[in-house]
């Protein structure tokens, strides 16, 4: 049997079904929204979600420092606002990138426009190597919308996953 080619890994794993969402984080007045594609959930009582994290990113940094971070998911019409994402966030009061925000009581960012959001509260982090899989358990969530679809990656032009490429 031959070996399989990085861009071979690359292509396939660009196929497994991906949620697209932002993740909000905080710490100590910094706030930052990331988008992200590896999440699941992963136990019902408690109630718990992973999410992997580039150990590289200012959300990481974020989310080492503070207990709480929240996943935003969008609809599969609204694909644009994940770009807007793919480098560190601008804050200015209520906005992240000019993306309306609404803070929780823990000073985690809820994106208004998202049609689904949970917040979480981290009770396990594993470095894995180029990202760390956070464990949260959700405290509080909200389905705005429950009839359109989230975006899933196949909804963008984006591709993440496979093996380290470029700038990862």
């Amino acid at each position: 049997m031959s070996k399989v080619t990085d861009e071979e890994l690359n292509v396939a794993t660009w196929k497994i079904p991906s949620p697209l969402a932002i993740i909000g984080s905080s710490s100590q007045g910094e706030y930052n929204g990331m988008t992200a594609s590896w999440i699941t959930q992963i136990n019902m009582d408690p109630l718990l979600i992973v999410v992997g994290i580039d150990n590289k990113s200012f959300t990481h940094k974020l989310m080492t420092k503070n207990d709480f971070f929240s996943i935003n998911l969008f609809s599969s019409n609204y694909t644009k606002v994940f770009v807007k994402f793919s480098k560190p966030a601008v804050y200015s009061q209520g906005y992240l990138n000019k993306e309306p925000i609404t803070l929780t009581q823990n000073k985690i960012p809820i994106f208004d426009n998202a049609i689904v959001w949970f917040e979480l509260q981290k009770v396990n982090v594993e470095d894995l190597g180029t990202h760390s899989l956070y464990t949260g358990k959700v405290i509080d969530c909200k389905t705005i919308e429950t009839e359109e679809r989230v975006a899933y990656m196949g909804d963008t032009r984006m591709k993440y996953g496979g093996v380290p490429r470029g700038g990862h």
